[in-house]
């Protein structure tokens, strides 16, 4: 009878694309593997951490355990981004995981659990070309667990502050010519104290002039 639930125990259609392995090959390669990629990780979650929880589905007793744990790392920074192998010692171990563990939180996040064809020196590192994971390349939300803006977004920003800061770098070199000009600035120096000048006269001021031009007037005989 098939069932309409979809059994938590079977591993995804992701096929790494850098594997040489044909399809066939890899679905008998994944019923026997002891090794599971886990994604969606916080850049701040610890190997500790994440030893801590899958070892919840190790079973010591029957010679098992999490035989060891590789943590995903920038290319180029050497620091986590995101995702890391868990290799336990039986596949049951890491079935148990898928099951249970998988779309659970750790660190405020929902992680992925997926069978994987087995750890291969080079892996640990981001395939983007920033040096993380691909996923964080064109990413358009901020994720503050994953380092904040996507990094062609973060990228577009930086040059951003650096065009604008060129401009302020380029106006302080012109000098006063970048927000109007010297003379423009005498001009209006010159302007405002003749207007305060005109403004100081008085009243009186302007009465004895034309007292002084009705005389004139008189002794002219003009009225």
């Amino acid at each position: 009878m098939t069932s309409v639930v979809t059994p938590l125990d079977q591993p995804s259609n992701y096929k790494d694309s850098q594997s040489r392995v044909d399809r066939q090959k890899q679905h008998d390669l994944l019923h026997k593997s002891t090794t599971l990629y886990i994604g969606n990780l916080s850049f701040y979650t610890t190997e500790e951490q994440i030893y801590d929880i899958f070892s919840k589905c190790a079973n010591p007793e029957d010679g098992g355990g999490v035989k060891r744990i590789i943590m995903g790392l920038d290319r180029h920074t050497r620091t986590p981004c995101g995702f890391c192998f868990v290799e336990f010692y039986t596949h049951a171990e890491a079935l148990a995981s898928m099951r249970y563990i998988s779309g659970t939180k750790l660190d405020e996040r929902i992680i992925r659990c997926d069978l994987d064809l087995g750890y291969r020196d080079g892996r640990q590192f981001g395939r983007g070309k920033s040096g993380g994971q691909v996923r964080d390349e064109h990413r358009q939300d901020y994720d503050p667990g994953r380092g904040g803006w996507g990094a062609q977004a973060q990228k577009a920003e930086i040059e951003r502050k650096h065009q604008a800061e060129q401009r302020y770098e380029d106006a302080d070199r012109i000098g006063p010519m970048a927000i109007g000009g010297e003379e423009w600035r005498l001009a209006f120096a010159t302007s405002t104290v003749e207007s305060t000048l005109k403004r100081a006269r008085s009243p009186d001021d302007e009465d004895d002039g034309s007292r002084q031009r009705t005389r004139v007037d008189e002794d002219t005989g003009r009225m």
